[in-house]
Order: C-alpha cells, then sequence, then structure tokens
C-alpha cells in the first residue's frame, strides 16, 4: 500500500512536470507586445523565442534520448528538469534578447529526452492492464498547460511584468524537480517494465508517426489562429475570447481524463473515433463558423478531442514501439514538434491569402488524412492476413501479459 500511494504521488509530480513543460514552451506567445519593446526586437523576433525551441526539439529529442538510453531514470528526469528550471530562470533575469534566446534553446534541449522518458517510467509504476489510464492521468498536466498555465502566466506578465512569468515557472519547476527526486523509484531503464511495447510492430509504428504529423499539423494549423476565427468569421467580442478559450482547454481537460478506461480496451479504435471527432469539429466550424450558437459546442468537441488525441497516440505508439518505449517516445515528440511548426506556418499562408475562414477546412481536410492513413493501413494488413487476426490492435482483451506477471517497479526501495 506505501509503494502504491508513492507511484501515484511520483504520477502527480510527473504530471506537474508536464504542465511546466508546456506551458513554458508557448509562453512567449502572450508575452510577446512585452517582451518585445523590452528588449528592443520586433515582434517577429520574439515570436522566434518559440519556433526556436520547437526546432531545437526535433533536432535533439533522437541523438540524446539515444545517449542517455543507460541512465538511471530518475536522476535522468529530475536533472532534466533542473536545467529547464535554471535556464527558465536565466530567461526571467536575461538582459539582452541574445541571452533570452539561448537560455530558451538550453531549455528545449532537456525538453525532448524529458517526454522520451516521462510516459515510460510513468507505466512503468503501475500494472499493465491500466497503461491506457495511467497515460491519460499524465497528459492532464500536459492539457493544462494551455487551458490555466498559459493564461495565468499572461495575466501576471501583464501585473507585474513578464519575466514575473518566467519566475513562477522556474520556481515551479524546481519544485517539481525535488517532488520527482524524492518519489520517483530508483530504478534503472533495464528494470522497467515499460521499457518495450507490448506489440512490437515497425509498419504500424511508421504510419502512426505519419498520421500524427497530419493531425497536429491539421489542428495547430486552426488552433494557432483560432482566436482571429473567433473575432472576424463567427462574430465575438474580444471581451469573450478568455471564456471561450477556457471552454476548449477545460473540456479537453476533461476528455484527457475520461479517455484513459477506454484506451485500455480499445486503444486503436480511441484515436480513430477522437480523429473523427476532431475532424467533424473542424469542418463544422468551416460551415457553421459563422452561428454563436453553433461555435461554442463545435469548439468545445474540438478541444476535448485533440487533447485526448495526444495521450491516446502516445498509449499507441508505446504499445507499437519497434524497440525501446523511449526512443519511440522521442520520436513522436519530433513528429508532433514538426506538425506544430507546420500547421503554424501553413494556417500564417492561409490567413494571409485565402482568409481565416478556410484554416478550419484545411485542418479537417488533414484529420481525415490521417483517418484514412490508419484505417486504410489496419485494413490492408488484415485482409493480406493469412492466419489468425490480431485482435488487439483495435481492442485489447484482458489476457496475462508478461509484464503483469513482474512485479511493478514502485516495490524497488530508493
Amino acid at each position: 500500500m506505501v509503494h502504491e500511494r508513492r507511484a501515484v504521488y511520483a504520477l502527480a509530480a510527473l504530471s506537474a512536470a508536464t504542465f511546466c513543460y508546456v506551458t513554458t514552451e508557448v509562453l512567449p506567445i502572450g508575452l510577446l507586445t512585452l517582451i518585445a519593446p523590452d528588449l528592443g526586437r520586433s515582434r517577429s523576433e520574439a515570436g522566434l523565442l518559440v519556433t526556436g525551441y520547437a526546432v531545437v526539439v526535433m533536432i535533439v529529442a533522437l541523438p540524446l534520448t539515444r545517449v542517455t538510453r543507460r541512465v538511471p531514470r530518475r536522476p535522468l528526469l529530475a536533472g532534466a528538469l533542473g536545467v529547464f528550471a535554471a535556464a527558465t530562470a536565466v530567461s526571467a533575469f536575461a538582459t539582452s534578447y541574445e541571452v533570452l534566446l539561448a537560455a530558451r534553446l538550453v531549455s528545449a534541449t532537456t525538453n525532448g529526452v524529458f517526454w522520451a522518458v516521462v510516459f515510460p517510467v510513468a507505466i512503468s509504476m503501475f500494472p499493465a492492464n491500466i497503461r491506457g489510464r495511467i497515460v491519460a492521468r499524465l497528459s492532464i498536466g500536459n492539457a493544462l498547460g494551455p487551458v490555466l498555465g498559459v493564461p495565468l502566466s499572461t495575466w501576471l506578465g501583464g501585473q507585474a511584468g513578464w519575466r514575473a512569468a518566467f519566475v513562477a515557472m522556474a520556481v515551479f519547476g524546481f519544485v517539481s524537480c525535488i517532488a520527482v527526486a524524492l518519489l520517483l523509484p530508483s530504478v534503472t531503464p533495464q528494470q522497467r517494465a515499460g521499457d518495450i511495447g507490448p506489440m512490437p510492430d515497425r509498419p504500424r509504428f511508421v504510419v502512426l508517426l505519419f498520421a500524427t504529423i497530419l493531425a497536429v499539423t491539421g489542428a495547430m494549423g486552426a488552433f494557432t489562429y483560432m482566436t482571429v476565427f473567433l473575432l472576424d468569421v463567427s462574430g465575438f467580442a474580444a471581451a469573450s475570447l478568455g471564456l471561450l478559450l477556457f471552454v476548449q482547454g477545460s473540456f479537453g481537460v476533461a476528455g484527457t481524463w475520461a479517455v484513459g478506461r477506454a484506451l485500455d480496451r480499445f486503444p486503436l479504435g480511441v484515436v480513430l473515433v477522437l480523429l473523427g471527432l476532431l475532424t467533424a469539429a473542424m469542418l463544422g466550424l468551416y460551415g457553421g463558423g459563422a452561428s454563436k450558437v453553433l461555435t461554442i459546442p463545435l469548439l468545445a468537441v474540438a478541444g476535448m478531442s485533440f487533447s485526448s488525441l495526444i495521450a491516446g497516440i502516445q498509449h499507441r505508439v508505446m504499445q507499437v514501439a519497434p524497440s525501446t518505449t523511449d526512443m519511440a517516445s522521442a520520436s513522436l515528440s519530433v513528429a508532433f514538434n514538426f506538425g506544430l511548426a507546420a500547421g503554424s506556418l501553413i494556417g500564417a499562408g492561409l490567413l494571409a491569402t485565402a482568409g481565416v475562414r478556410v484554416i478550419p477546412l484545411f485542418g479537417g481536410l488533414l484529420t481525415a488524412m490521417a483517418i484514412a492513413l490508419l484505417a486504410g493501413h489496419e485494413m490492408s494488413r488484415r485482409r493480406g492476413r493469412n492466419h489468425m487476426p490480431d485482435h488487439s490492435s483495435w481492442s485489447v482483451r484482458p489476457t496475462r501479459s508478461r509484464d503483469a506477471e513482474k512485479p511493478p517497479a514502485t516495490s524497488v526501495r530508493t
């Protein structure tokens, strides 16, 4: 019982750490108008604080994860959080744009390793039959970043200056670092049950990464310019934007919490259903976005389905990982950041040429392509099999796995 309680506390600490990373990665977006004049730079140059961060994650995630594969996970995660918090503190007191950018890039180098390791570590602390639920619980911190962390940090920056927002995230990062160092079980990579996926499958893994790029590119292209859409197409007043985005984010948190149980039984089915809901919401915004009455529920469905989808894809990636789950998670981090950057870039081009109304159409078409890719690949595999079909891809039967026979990692004393 003591070890089970400690595992729950450790999971909460890891979820808090994901909140820190997600909030800090996009923190400059809400503070652009404060950072740029204070450091004597344009808003576009200040925007590079986010773009450069994503590019560094894409470049270093895989090589750093490979280099650190044999490092015990507790010092690795605590060390990454410590460097992240220190770099965020340097950002808060940066006297020039160059120092701020350098500190952000140092923080980004820890991002790829953190996301590669945190999910495999989390599932290793619990029985194998509830992995989907644990992934969803850990993803709560991720989902809370946009709905709670970014608005509060932006408000704090407006009240006390942009540096105060970075100080707050640095303090939160140091607290998370200490909590992880104290609560996480002391295990080596070879001891963790979450090191290897239960159904390693390279073709499925590759197809899932491409589907992720399509889905994230489409969704982030729409979400990046959602405020413009709500103002220009839906006709909402500027004063109502905060509440509308809160609705979108809060439904994302609720959906992430609720999807956990279904993930353990229907790993691929959940991903396809959520992609379908996201597609319907995007296309619905394109067709009915001029109606305030329709826009609000469509916005809620879009937020719920996308946040839940991230948890679903993460869980599925660790199921079909062809090698180790940390390398698979690092690959997913690269795919996600690529989609984020591509979606923002393409969305900006559409905004300048075709107008904001078509951006949800673009997003819906890309998420529909992701559905077609995943479902089409699965159907082609089933048609081509000459042996008994593997039903575990669509639903997981409650069978006894090798992981379930192993003692949970939480029984390892520190």
